[in-house]
This record gives structure tokens, sequence and C-alpha cells, in this order.
């Protein structure tokens, strides 16, 4: 369970980057600036999110990744940082950390719909379409409904 005080002190500390918001995730909680999810707040850690234009710099701070053990005993990692210690003191020592954090966020939703557009274009090319969507069932008539239950 996460601290809601430390909870408080992350969405201050994240607040010269535009409007914060935190949100129920996992057993911890996700912080969004302008609704980009741009930090985990995990077991009292906030990591921040990195894209690989920025990991070195997280890497040289001595930041550690987020990373969890999948049954298989496979260790995955999210692509989110550590906040460097001095980061946490205020909110202007955590604006260039949270602006690249915010960069990586805005990179990652560029990036979806090129990836969707990849994995259909890969589908196309190994000979298969890609799933189409199912529309909703129209819903039956009231009556109809009625009548199908009397010949029940």
């Amino acid at each position: 369970m996460v601290d809601p005080g430390l909870v408080e002190h992350c969405l201050e500390l994240l607040a010269p980057l535009g409007r914060t918001r935190a949100g129920r995730m996992f057993s911890g909680y996700g912080l969004y600036v302008d609704e980009l999810c741009i930090a985990l707040l995990l077991r009292d850690t906030l990591y921040l999110k990195v894209s690989d234009e920025h990991r070195a710099a997280f890497e040289a701070a001595g930041c550690k990744p987020f990373t969890y053990e999948m049954k298989t005993g496979e260790v995955k990692s999210l692509g989110y940082y550590t906040a460097p210690d001095e980061a946490m003191e205020s909110p202007a020592e955590m604006r260039p950390w949270g602006r690249r954090a915010l960069d990586a966020a805005i990179a990652a939703r560029a990036a979806r719909p090129a990836r969707r557009k990849a994995a259909a274009k890969k589908a196309a090319t190994a000979g298969k379409a890609p799933a189409a969507k199912k529309a909703p069932a129209a819903k039956k008539a009231p009556a109809k409904r009625a009548a199908k239950a009397r010949t029940a």
C-alpha cells in the first residue's frame, strides 16, 4: 500500500508540468499529467516513464528500473525508472526528470497507431487479414422475446 501523503507529494512535484491526477493502478497509483500516465507509485517508490532517448540519463543518475517477476520466473521491465533522490525534494529538481517522463509518454502515445498499422501490415503480408471487430449484437424487440418464450 502506498502512503496517501506520498501520493500528494508526488503530485505536487509534477504539478509544474501540467494538470496532475492520481489513479489507482495495481497495488499503487498511476500518476498522470494532462491525462498522460508518466509515473507509477508502487511500494512507496516513484517510477518515471523512460524512453530509449533518456534511459542513459536515468541510469547515470543511479536510477533503477521497475521490474517484476512473472509466474514463469522471467523478470520483466515496463520502461519506468526510479526518480533521482534529489528530484524528490522539490518541484524545481523534479522538473527536468518529469519533463523527460512526459516526453516519453507523448512519444509512446504517438507510436501506438504506428504499431497497430505495422501489425496489420505484418499480418497482411503473412497472408492473414487482421481480425475485424465484431459488431455488437442487435437487441431483440420485447415482442419477439415474448413470442419466442411462448413457443418454447
